[in-house]
């Protein structure tokens, strides 16, 4: 696993590079923003600080979601920031995690192991392919189309989708969701499912609102896929 290590002070590069490969992680490392996304894709996770010269973190992590060779890859946000807003916007940009400094290495290694496991490609279900109306989605190859539209979802997005479509009419609760696709080693809280679940409404909405208004919110419990599934 390649893990790109993007922070401006020398000191917190080192320590982490150490911590991780002595985890057996493969470590690259960079210094400010515009030197991260040149070195972004073919990363497996980058971990993101967000005060940095050249270009901000923020503005790094909106750039790589928005482009195709790095939209899938998991982004942690490690900063000083500690504040509710901060957290939000970082979650609005498409990050997968907000680490606040100082942090716990062994905390944050939990989570760097969290994040990985959630976004491989976990085995399929019985049928590779499921559809409902304009929504289709084949898991073999981790893609998902709405009207012949692929759709560029992260990792959580997809897996999120994945697991309501899967489950066509139960109502998950946002503490399931957080342990089904997040991990018990995540320390977030449920604002990170709302965030993900408004996501995918945004992406799904554009090409068919009905697709949207499918995920449905059940009051004082969590979210649901209200639509029927078929197997392809």
């Amino acid at each position: 696993m390649r893990i790109l290590v993007v922070d401006d002070e020398s000191s917190i590069r080192e320590l982490l590079e150490f911590n991780l490969k002595k985890n057996g992680y493969e470590v690259i490392t960079a210094a400010d923003g515009r030197q991260t996304l040149k070195l972004a894709p073919g990363m497996d996770l980058i971990l993101l600080d967000l005060m940095l010269p050249e270009v901000d973190g923020l503005t790094v992590c909106r750039q790589l979601k928005a482009d195709e060779r790095t939209a899938s890859i998991p982004v942690i946000m490690l900063t000083a920031k500690a504040e509710e807003i901060d957290k939000v916007l970082g979650l609005e940009l498409g990050a997968d995690d907000y680490v606040v400094k100082p942090f716990s290495m062994r905390e944050l290694m939990a989570r760097i192991k969290a994040v990985l496991r959630r976004s491989s490609h976990d085995a399929p279900p019985k049928e590779d392919v499921l559809q409902s109306g304009g929504l289709r989605m084949d898991f073999s190859s981790y893609q998902a189309w709405v009207h012949d539209h692929l759709l560029t979802l992260t990792p959580k997005e997809y897996e999120l989708l994945k697991l309501l479509v899967t489950n066509p009419g139960r109502a998950f609760s946002r503490d399931e969701l957080l342990e089904r696709i997040w991990g018990y080693e995540y320390y977030g809280d449920t604002r990170t499912v709302d965030v993900h679940i408004r996501h995918l409404r945004a992406k799904l909405a554009p090409y068919d609102a009905a697709l949207g208004d499918a995920i449905e919110t059940v009051r004082g419990v969590g979210y649901r896929f209200s639509r029927p599934v078929s197997a392809k």
